[in-house]
């Protein structure tokens, strides 16, 4: 199972050519697919992405129970799927970012990636920074009682 942590900045070029973190490389080494899926969030700017056994798992889900007439199925399943592009690395461990994703989340010279444990999401650097103090905050305030007190000083 891939895991994803920590945040990166890396220079994307002119062809749309971006480094993968090393760390990530090596969380989808032993998958049967040398890259990453990635696909459009569907309500954040940005592009998320994991290796291609979270979203083989993923349709499964989608299709356990498959009911051509249930319509609450095909939604989210034309979102993720339908859009998800499977993206090779290359020899320098770089992957080419379809203009049509560089272009809905606002990459341009620079990406920003997050590591959200099994998955992954790709910003604009200022996108990014103003989203993690939004989550920030929002984590402070859910959390706010419900984390034991921090220790006091001793008298």
């Amino acid at each position: 199972m891939a895991l994803f942590l920590s945040t990166y900045e890396n220079k994307v070029d002119k062809k749309g050519r971006v480094s993968v973190p090393a760390s990530f490389r090596s969380a989808v080494a032993s998958s049967h697919f040398s890259g990453v899926a990635i696909y459009r969030h569907i309500k954040l700017p940005c592009i998320e992405g994991s290796d291609i056994s979270f979203l083989e798992g993923l349709s499964e889900r989608f299709y356990q129970d498959y009911d051509p007439l249930n319509f609450d199925q095909l939604p989210a399943a034309t979102s993720i799927l339908a859009e998800s592009n499977q993206l090779a690395f290359d020899a320098d461990g770089r992957i080419l970012l379809p203009a049509a994703m560089r272009e809905f989340a606002g990459v341009d010279s620079q990406a920003t990636f997050v590591g959200l444990g099994r998955m992954f999401q790709i910003w604009h650097p200022a996108s990014f920074a103003e989203h993690r103090l939004q989550q920030r905050s929002l984590a402070v305030d859910k959390t706010r009682g419900q984390l034991p007190a921090e220790p006091r000083g001793r008298s």
